[in-house]
């Protein structure tokens, strides 16, 4: 089958991009995957980094200025927590919080132990989104989800 030198040279040319792009995409032998993310899109969030946990304290003292609960509430854990790079940063917030015996004339939520009396010991699960502009030193509490535990 005789084929043009042309047809061989664009053969071996789509062959040589195919194999780059496969090296590319994929990792080594004994190498971990890149971690990949989307201009944009939610990327997992470290629990203690600075931002998480400001927005998490703005995300409960939100919550506790909403409730009508006599007892403030503090997170026990983050069950996870993800970001996501906008005109600023969402933060997505999975938590499990608690009720203390802290009522809301209290400010200090830190010293506050939960409350483990049988008739008001509460824990929810809530999910929080917070917006935050940081070169306007804003912060908004966009969504609230809770559930009962």
């Amino acid at each position: 089958m005789a084929g043009s030198p042309r047809t061989a040279l664009l053969l071996l040319t789509v062959l040589a991009l195919a194999l780059a792009l496969a090296l590319a995409v994929s990792p080594a032998a004994g190498q971990s995957p890149r971690k990949k993310s989307l201009v944009g899109g939610l990327t997992e969030a470290d629990v203690n980094e600075k931002g998480v946990q400001e927005a998490l304290s703005f995300a409960i003292r939100e919550y506790n200025k909403l409730s009508n609960d006599a007892y403030q509430s503090r997170a026990v854990r983050v069950v996870r927590a993800f970001k996501q790079v906008v005109s600023g940063m969402n933060y997505f917030l999975d938590v499990e919080i608690g009720r203390t015996t802290c009522t809301k004339s209290q400010a200090n939520l830190d010293n506050c132990p939960f409350n483990d009396q049988p008739n008001l010991k509460m824990q929810k699960l809530c999910s929080f989104q917070v917006y935050v502009v940081p070169w306007r030193n804003s912060m908004t509490l966009v969504n609230i989800s809770c559930q009962n535990e």
